[in-house]
């Protein structure tokens, strides 16, 4: 594999990295690091560039490697690349079991590993976790699977007091599991009933009185586990039916984005029926479920319930048939809201009386998470709007479109050195001012296509787009002409 290099004069300073897991430091995507490009891309501020494997993960980081999963064809990997140089240290194939349900752009290497320094924490959901030590040693392996979630997993590992947790959130049987980092051994496997298909990574959070938790954004609810025994300690109703974001948390505040269809949006929900009267209208071979190629008309309902459309999503054990079980899950879905809703956190039990701040109920992203940076909260929505929220009240202080990157968004936005990086799907990085009243710093095509969240540390960019991760840096005083490694 080659790799484009910038000899620096001085090596990358041994201080905490800052981006262990996914969107770094508790997930908040926020670096305190400065001297960071605003105009960078493929020739301009590149420190080095390597050749990857495809795949969707986020790249984290030790103070000397960075670690990433990926896929060639068949086989899965995970890479471990010099920081200081992009070099290719090692790269390890890990066994595929199966092939997994994987919908729309979703890949069989999406969750991003997570690193305690020493070693680095993979999952696949064609495999399960496993464990290699910084130089590449395996050290254990933990087969886990199938799931049944919609659009395949997307969830990443975290690791909190020598456990690796990890939310499965799917159609049917979903659990928290906890792993003990040293050894692979299941500490726990917690069942979630109610819990659906959802692929949000967990937030720690640290209540001023009482032991560690972990924070879920699940179907419909936020929900609190205790990280020792993954027991649910409290909970919140009101998000979506489908969350894919990662919470911004400020202390005891939590501010959670989730979506659904469009036909959540406030005021636009569907009417449903009870499952019987659903019999009645459909069950045309009267088996007591609801088939997809007995679905007929044109009214709303009928329109969620098409096989091109919503059915596929209800139908959560995917035998073509939707039960009673199923058919409940369903109203639940489309009596939900899409929203983005600032919470306070802590309590016991159902607290969500108390516990709800505000509601901003215009459309939201489907995948991206907010930053909360500088006091302000960022929300960058499909067809690259981006808009400046005040976290106290909810207030839109900007609206705007990022002129030049106006496309749909997989990537969350990161935050640091005073300013925003959000980078479309088609490779288009903005840069914009970290205050309340952005204004645009510079728009850098990357010419090609990403689906990864950067990770930022140390007056570093580290960007993975679908064949390349590069290191975006200002060059310091000692810096040499690029050079091949």
């Amino acid at each position: 594999m080659t790799a484009v290099v910038l000899v620096l004069a001085t090596c990358i300073a041994l201080t905490d990295p800052d981006w262990a897991r996914f969107r770094g430091p508790n997930g908040t995507g926020v670096s305190n690091t400065s001297g960071l490009p605003a105009e960078f891309g493929p020739a301009k501020n590149v420190l080095w560039k390597t050749a990857v494997p495809a795949g969707h993960s986020s790249p984290v980081l030790t103070r000397t490697h960075v670690f990433l999963t990926a896929h060639d064809g068949e086989t899965l990997l995970v890479l471990a690349l010099d920081r200081a140089t992009g070099r290719e240290l090692w790269r390890r194939e890990v066994p595929r079991a199966r092939r997994g349900r994987l919908e729309n752009l979703n890949g069989p290497a999406s969750p991003s590993p997570v690193t305690d320094g020493d070693r680095v924490y993979a999952f696949f959901q064609d495999f399960g976790l496993i464990a290699f030590t910084a130089d590449g040693r395996e050290q254990w392996r933990l087969p886990l699977g199938p799931f049944n979630q919609f659009y395949g997993f997307g969830a990443s590992p975290i690791l909190v007091h020598g456990l690796i947790l990890l939310a499965v959130d799917q159609d049917g049987g979903s659990y928290l599991l906890g792993v003990d980092a040293h050894s692979g051994k299941v500490r726990y496997k917690v069942a979630r009933p109610g819990v659906i298909s959802g692929y949000s990574t967990p937030t720690v959070y640290e209540p001023r009185d009482g032991a560690t938790q972990i924070l879920i954004p699940e179907s419909f609810q936020l929900s609190a586990y205790d990280v020792k025994d993954g027991r649910r300690v409290w909970w919140v109703r009101g998000l979506a039916c489908e969350m894919k974001s990662v919470i911004s948390i400020d202390g005891d505040t939590a501010y959670a984005n989730g979506w659904g269809f469009s036909q959540n949006q406030a005021g636009q929900q569907v009417a449903t029926i009870p499952f019987d009267e659903g019999l009645k209208r459909y069950d045309k071979n009267h088996d007591g479920r609801i088939g997809a190629d007995e679905i007929a008309g044109s009214d709303p309902l009928d329109r969620m319930l098409n096989p091109k459309y919503g059915f596929p999503a209800f139908d959560g054990n995917r035998d073509g048939r939707i039960d009673a079980g199923e058919w409940d899950v369903m109203r639940a879905m489309l009596a939900s809201e899409n929203g983005l809703l600032a919470i306070t956190l802590g309590g016991h039990g159902d607290v969500t009386d108390t516990a709800i701040r505000w509601r901003y109920q215009r459309p939201v992203p489907q995948v991206p998470s907010t930053l909360l940076y500088n006091g302000v909260l960022f929300m960058i929505n499909d067809s690259g709007i981006l808009l400046s929220i005040d976290p106290a009240t909810g207030s839109v202080l900007k609206q705007g479109r990022l002129k030049g990157a106006i496309d749909k968004y997989f990537a969350s936005p990161v935050g640091a050195d005073g300013k925003v990086f959000l980078v479309s799907q088609d490779g288009t990085a903005s840069v914009v001012e970290a205050k309340p009243q952005w204004e645009i710093l510079s728009v850098n095509p990357l010419d090609d296509e990403v689906f990864a969240t950067p990770a930022i540390a140390e007056s570093r960019i580290y960007l993975r787009t679908r064949g390349a991760l590069y290191c975006f840096g200002l060059p310091s005083a000692g810096a040499t002409r690029p050079s091949v490694a």
